[in-house]
């Protein structure tokens, strides 16, 4: 009686040959079984649910990112917190330089309340501001008093419109100075 050989004859794929067609059958039946088994026990994955402290809403310049970060974390909300940048921050609440900047934040704004539960929104404006040379004045950032002004009401339309839609949020206004690091809060008026 001829006993299989051990080795492929030519032109013999693996598959077609008697022992490694057995040891395959049965590799590939107990580590299939392994795999069912351990699938089958293992609980499914669940997205954790995360509440952020914050939507913050800033400009989209460069220039201040480190700092806005730098100020956020002092504020005890260093990575727990959703982010808009939208060009002139205030300013685009409003509805400048397009009605589509207005629309992108109130979506955002509606986004977070609802998957992270959000209870504030944090407004930055900053100084020598593009959006703000573009929409109301080029010359706006060489008067610093004129500039804080036009912000600050900006920023308290953006808050009142907040307040508005959502009047179980809290609003903060700041206004990022090129003195990097300095944010001095701008207070609401009374509507």
């Amino acid at each position: 009686m001829n006993k299989p050989s051990n080795k492929l004859q030519t032109g013999e794929c693996l598959c077609c040959h008697p022992l490694a067609n057995r040891r395959h059958f049965l590799k590939s039946l107990l580590s299939g079984a392994v795999a069912f088994t351990v699938l089958q026990s293992a609980a499914p994955v669940q997205a954790e649910i995360r509440q952020a402290k914050a939507l913050v809403l800033s400009c989209i310049d460069f220039r201040f990112l480190t700092a806005e970060r730098y100020f956020l974390r002092k504020k005890n909300i260093d990575g727990e917190y959703d982010w808009t940048a939208l060009a002139g921050a205030s300013l685009a609440v409003a509805g400048f330089p397009h009605p589509s900047d207005a629309e992108a934040f109130w979506d955002q704004l509606d986004i977070s309340y609802r998957l992270h539960q959000i209870n504030k929104v944090i407004v930055i404006d900053h100084q020598d501001c593009g959006a703000y040379a573009t929409m109301i004045d080029p010359n706006l950032s060489k008067n610093p008093e004129q500039e804080l002004q036009i912000h600050t009401d900006y920023l308290n339309r953006a808050y009142w419109s907040i307040r508005d839609r959502y009047p179980d949020i809290e609003v903060e206004l700041y206004f990022a100075t090129l003195n990097k690091g300095v944010f001095p809060i701008i207070l609401p008026s009374v509507q």
